[in-house]
């Protein structure tokens, strides 16, 4: 089996990857901002590490075949963590050779038309909308970073953090998936994160993911 570095390894998606790739036998080191210490726990190693820092994310990284991202911030604004981000995710994974990076990425990013996202919809919620944003900004950077990477963006929907794993989930391109789904669990999302960390299927690209 691999070595899978998780980042946001505390949160709710994240909790549910680094479950899922230890579960099929990968090491897993799970990085969170503040672990109450650093351990070994099974095949699950915790250790503190900043997202936003290019040599934190470098010194985790290293000797790991993949790297999952699941870190969100909700005490900056949006823009300014994902942009910093996926800046420090680019080069610190690139210094320590990691070449396969998988994303969280949002529903609300996906195009509705062509040049449209859900996100430039004048209905979609003002409070939603500086979130979404962050989540494009990632992609911006994204655009141009030397690695292999893919955004997996489940739906616009109620992630259930209860529901059982099932394995099953759906894959599309860069338009919100038809039929749309009416819920997604973390367990499956997490699957569907793992899936392509370990068996590449997409490339440089957002995709949807879902139910």
């Amino acid at each position: 089996m691999g070595k899978i570095v998780v980042f946001g390894a505390g949160g709710r998606a994240g909790r549910r990857v680094v479950e899922e790739a230890a579960a099929r036998g990968h090491a897993v080191t799970a990085v969170v901002r503040t672990p109450p210490e650093q351990r070994v726990d099974g095949r699950v190693t915790i250790a503190a590490g900043d997202v936003t820092d290019p040599a934190s994310v470098a010194a985790t990284a290293a000797g790991h075949d993949a790297a999952i991202t699941a870190a969100v911030r909700l005490d900056v604004p949006a823009v300014d963590f994902y942009t910093a981000a996926t800046r420090a995710l680019v080069a610190g994974l690139g210094e320590a050779g990691v070449r396969r990076l998988v994303l969280v990425g949002i529903g609300s990013a996906l195009e509705v038309a062509p040049g449209r996202r859900a996100l430039d919809d004048p209905a979609f919620p003002p409070g939603h909308r500086a979130f979404a944003l962050g989540h494009v900004a990632q992609l911006d950077v994204l655009a141009d970073a030397p690695l292999d990477w893919v955004v997996l963006a489940p739906p616009v929907v109620f992630l259930d953090e209860a529901a059982e794993r099932t394995g099953r989930y759906r894959t599309g391109g860069t338009a919100p998936l038809s039929p749309a789904p009416t819920s997604f669990s973390y367990a499956d999302l997490a699957v569907a994160l793992v899936d392509e960390a370990e068996s590449p299927r997409h490339h440089r690209v957002m995709v949807a993911v879902g139910a």
